[in-house]
C-alpha cells in the first residue's frame, strides 16, 4: 500500500471516531434532556393537582363567600331601607326644629328690638335731662360767679375799711356762705323800732327816687342817727365791750320801707 492510501485510511479512522464519539455524545445529551423533561413534567403534573386541589377549595369558598354575600347584601339592603326610613323622619323632625327655633329667634329678635328702642328712648331722655340739667348749673355757675364779681370792698361812713358789700339777698347768702362775719337780714317799715342781734334800728324816712333813706341806730343806751345815706352805702359803729365794728347795709328802697342786713363779728 502506498503512503496517500495509508494516509486515507488513518483519515476515515478518525473521522469514524469523530462521528461515533459525537453520536455518544448526543445519545448522553438527550437521555439526560429527556430524563430532566420527565421531571419537570412529573413536577407540572404534581403542581397542576395541588392547584385543581387548590381551585376546588376556592370554587367552595367562593361558593360559601357568594351565598354569605347575597345573605349580607339582602341584610344591607333591609338595614338600608330602614335607615332611609329613619333618616327621612329624622330630617322632618330636624326640620320641624328649626323652624320652631327660627320661630323662637324672631320672637325674640323682635322683642331685643323693641328692649332697646324702649332703653334708647330712656337714654334720650335721660340725655336730654342730663343737658338740661348741665345748662341749669352752667347757669348757676355764671350767676355765681356774676355775683362773686359783684361782691365788693368798700369805705364805710366813718372812712374804715369795709368788708365785702352785698347788693341783693343772693349776694347777701354768698357772704353768708363764707363764714368770716355775722350777717342778719332785715326789713324796717317807718316808724317801727326793730331788734337785729344786740342792737336796735328805726327807719325815719325812705325816698324811693333818690334811694336814700335815714334812720336810728339804738347801741347801749344811745342813739346814733344815719341821716340821708344811699343804698348800698355800709353805715358804720362801734358798740359793745370790745368796741366792735358793726356794719349795716340798705340794698333796697321802698316807699315806707327798706330792706338791709347787719354784718357783725364773729364771736
Amino acid at each position: 500500500m502506498s503512503d496517500e492510501g495509508q494516509v486515507v485510511a488513518n483519515e476515515s479512522h478518525v473521522l469514524r471516531y469523530v462521528l461515533l464519539a459525537v453520536a455518544v455524545i448526543y445519545i448522553i445529551i438527550s437521555l439526560f434532556l429527556i430524563n430532566d423533561l420527565r421531571g419537570r413534567v412529573a413536577e407540572l403534573e404534581g403542581k397542576e393537582k395541588v392547584s385543581e386541589v387548590a381551585q376546588k377549595q376556592i370554587q367552595e369558598k367562593l361558593h360559601i363567600t357568594d351565598e354569605q354575600m347575597r345573605a349580607a347584601v339582602e341584610e344591607l339592603g333591609s338595614k338600608v331601607g330602614m335607615t332611609r326610613e329613619e333618616i327621612a323622619k329624622r330630617s322632618t323632625e330636624l326640620k320641624r326644629q328649626q323652624q320652631q327655633s327660627e320661630e323662637r329667634l324672631t320672637a325674640e329678635q323682635q322683642k331685643t328690638q323693641q328692649a332697646v328702642g324702649q332703653v334708647s328712648g330712656e337714654v334720650s331722655g335721660v340725655k336730654t335731662e342730663l343737658g338740661g340739667a348741665k345748662t341749669d348749673i352752667a347757669v348757676n355757675k355764671t350767676e355765681i360767679e356774676a355775683t362773686k364779681a359783684q361782691l365788693q370792698k368798700a369805705i364805710g361812713d366813718l372812712g374804715v375799711q369795709s368788708g365785702l358789700i352785698a347788693r341783693t339777698h343772693d349776694e347777701l347768702e354768698e357772704l353768708k356762705h363764707k363764714g368770716d362775719r355775722n350777717y342778719f337780714e332785715f326789713t324796717l317799715a317807718k316808724k317801727k323800732r326793730v331788734p337785729v342781734s344786740t342792737i336796735s334800728l328805726e327807719l325815719k324816712k325812705a325816698d324811693v327816687k333818690h334811694g336814700k333813706f335815714t334812720l336810728n341806730v339804738m347801741a347801749d343806751d344811745r342813739t346814733i342817727e344815719k341821716k340821708d345815706r344811699t343804698m348800698n352805702e355800709p353805715l358804720q359803729f362801734y358798740t359793745g365791750r370790745d368796741r366792735r365794728l358793726y356794719e349795716l347795709v340798705i340794698y333796697k328802697v321802698e316807699k315806707n320801707s327798706v330792706t338791709g342786713y347787719l354784718s357783725t363779728p364773729k364771736n
